[in-house]
């Protein structure tokens, strides 16, 4: 009988999932001196825990450059794969630019799982590449005891269109392009627990590309952009809120969900660390009742983008939206200052 290969069984953790905590990356970087960037043409770069590096060129041309791998999330290798490089790319459409091409990461145990694992691992990235019409130019790759995969990704953006996560405006109205619940659905899987049904939604949101963020770099109306990840929908949207000196209000009952999440949630089937993630942030938040807290920080892997968009510009980006058929939904305002950094509504 031929044996089953469950890739999640050789990981502590999954995906995005993985991220170092938020307050001991903080002290890695400031111990390490990685804030202290001082060349004029670094347009982003530590200070400001964007989604990838951008390096002006030439007047007109800027560079953006990110590199992003994991654990294995799922059990197909395949769709490992896809979705670490759907993931990867991301970052640049989060910062508005176009992609261009990647370079592969590979950590894989060569002795104890099959090379042909491997390969078909690089089958699913080229696949999403191909998706995101860019090349799968080469990369690195090392023997050792776990498997991790990921990319480096390279694009391009006019250093007057980058838009970061630090740009909103008071004012300013927060959409959100995927559903939620990427790490409950993995747990779910890691736990065999998962239906065939919410195993194939699960894949199909987190292959998703962010295309829409190369569309939304060239028009001025949308001020920040950032894509959610490891650290929830809690963590990054607390990033744009703290990078703009701003407030954000919440709409909790307009959080979507991805289809099944919330039958697992009460199953208590989430991750361990969306509890990091909460107590790393819960002093800034209020309103939040007890398991309300899972959707918010549960960590996802290739997530949806969070667009700051002008209220007076509602109708513009709903109808910029609808021409290329990309689903989203109204989260959350931005607001002055105050006491508590995001507050929730319900």
């Amino acid at each position: 009988m031929e044996q089953v290969i469950r890739l999640t069984e050789w990981s502590e953790g999954s995906g995005c999932g993985c991220k170092i905590a938020p307050a001991i990356l903080d002290q890695i970087l400031q111990a390490s001196g990685s804030f202290s960037q001082k060349d004029p043409n670094l347009l982003v770069g530590n200070s400001s825990k964007d989604d990838a590096a951008v390096y002006q060129v030439s007047e007109d041309l800027a560079m953006i450059n990110t590199v992003d791998f994991f654990t294995p999330i799922v059990d197909d290798a395949f769709d490992f794969g896809r979705i670490a490089a759907t993931n990867a790319i991301s970052d640049v459409y989060a910062m508005g630019g176009k992609p261009l091409f990647a370079n592969a990461i590979l950590s894989w145990p060569v002795e104890k799982l099959a090379p042909e694992l491997a390969a078909k691992v690089l089958e699913g990235a080229k696949l999403a590449c191909s998706h995101a019409g860019i090349e799968l130019a080469g990369g690195h790759s090392i023997a050792a005891k776990d498997p991790l995969f990921g990319l480096s990704v390279n694009g391009v953006i006019h250093p007057r269109k980058i838009k970061k996560n630090t740009e909103s405006k008071e004012g300013d109205l927060l959409f959100l392009t995927k559903p939620l619940g990427i790490g409950v659905l993995a747990t779910a899987l890691k736990r065999q627990k998962i239906s065939p049904q919410d195993y194939q939604r699960m894949v199909e949101v987190a292959c998703e590309l962010n295309k829409i963020g190369e569309v939304l770099g060239n028009h001025e109306e949308v001020h920040a952009l950032t894509d959610v990840t490891g650290f929830g929908l809690l963590g990054h949207a607390l990033e744009m809120a703290e990078g703009a000196n701003l407030s954000l209000q919440l709409d909790f009952k307009s959080l979507p969900l991805i289809e099944g999440v919330q039958d697992y949630i009460q199953q208590f089937i989430f991750p361990d660390n969306t509890y990091r993630n909460w107590n790393a942030y819960s002093a800034k938040v209020s309103g939040v009742n007890g398991m309300e807290l899972v959707p918010l920080c549960d960590p996802q892997t290739s997530g949806g983008l969070l667009i700051a968009v002008a209220e007076e510009n509602k109708a513009w980006f709903v109808e910029t939206m609808g021409l290329h058929e990309q689903p989203f939904w109204e989260i959350g305002k931005f607001t002055q200052k105050h006491s508590f950094c995001i507050e929730m509504v319900k």
